[in-house]
């Protein structure tokens, strides 16, 4: 079964065990779990977790299925409350209406909260493969999600008048990348503290590239409004270092996250699977040289 199969295979379990049995659960909130994580966009994170978990071995695909899906329903909860109205106000994302424009604000809230408790149900779930590790993995996320490091504190970021850039970059964006190179690690049995910097540099690098997209690239062409940085006055990369400027610090960040790889048996494998994210993650556009 390739990665992709995978991932998409445990989420559909783990979104059906939010759902509970028919007429279990409210209907629409039943509807909107399934909503907010379909189509699965890239899946870039959990894929970088179980690239890593595979790199060192993957001893136990069933962790490893787990803390993939957990991360990655805590992304998309993260984009269900970014899109709302008290955020971005966004009508679209992944070329349909957000949450709140079709189901509603409440819902919004409820969809978003309920994927944030059903990671962490996922997780506890995984007790009896090895207590030791998902206890480690339930840390690893909490703290990647929540304050100070993770991705609530680089939200919060935004509400400060002095923002530390480093801080909130890494929390904003980084966080649930370094969550993923670390929890690959740990489903894997390994070590997670030589794995934060490759997540660091990932995290970074889809930071600058989502900075490039959001000026070069149409609502239609991204599937979620652009120009969000301008109108929210937030830091971009390409304000900052011009187009040419932000592309080369791209090519610098994932020349750097290649070399940051920890050695393991999967460590070609992984050095690969870096530059086919580099080139999903590369806009393109007519006035981006060629790579």
């Amino acid at each position: 079964m390739s990665q992709s199969q995978r991932i998409e295979s445990a989420m559909r379990r783990a979104i059906a065990v939010g759902q509970g049995k028919a007429g279990m659960a409210p209907a629409q909130l039943a509807s909107a779990l399934d909503y907010a994580v379909t189509p699965g966009g890239a899946r870039i994170r959990p894929t970088i977790l179980m690239s890593v978990a595979q790199a060192c071995g993957d001893p136990d695909p069933a962790l490893t299925d787990a803390a993939a899906v957990a991360l990655e329903l805590i992304h998309c909860a993260s984009l269900v409350h970014d899109d709302m109205p008290c955020f971005d106000d966004a009508d679209i994302r992944r070329g349909k209406p957000t949450i709140h424009r079709a189901y509603s604000e409440p819902l919004a809230v409820l969809t978003g909260d309920s994927l944030i408790v059903l990671a962490f149900e996922v997780l506890a779930r995984t007790a009896d493969v090895d207590a030791e590790r998902a206890i480690q993995l339930v840390l690893t996320l909490s703290q990647r999600t929540g304050s100070p490091l993770g991705i609530c504190a680089g939200q919060a970021w935004e509400s400060e008048a002095d923002i530390n850039l480093s801080a909130y970059h890494q929390a904003k964006t980084g966080a649930l990348f370094i969550a993923a190179t670390q929890m690959g690690a740990i489903a894997a049995g390994q070590d997670p503290e030589p794995w934060e910097e490759l997540g660091a540099r990932i995290g970074e690098a889809f930071q600058v590239a989502d900075d490039l997209r959001d000026a070069l690239y149409d609502a239609d062409a991204l599937g979620k409004p652009v120009g969000q940085d301008d109108l929210h006055n937030r830091p971009n990369a390409v304000t900052q270092l011009g187009v040419t400027g932000a592309i080369n610090r791209l090519k610098d960040i994932l020349a750097g996250a290649i070399a940051s790889i920890p050695s393991c048996p999967g460590e070609a494998d992984l050095a690969q699977m870096v530059r086919h994210t580099a080139e999903r993650l590369t806009p393109v556009h007519p006035t981006i040289p060629a790579q």
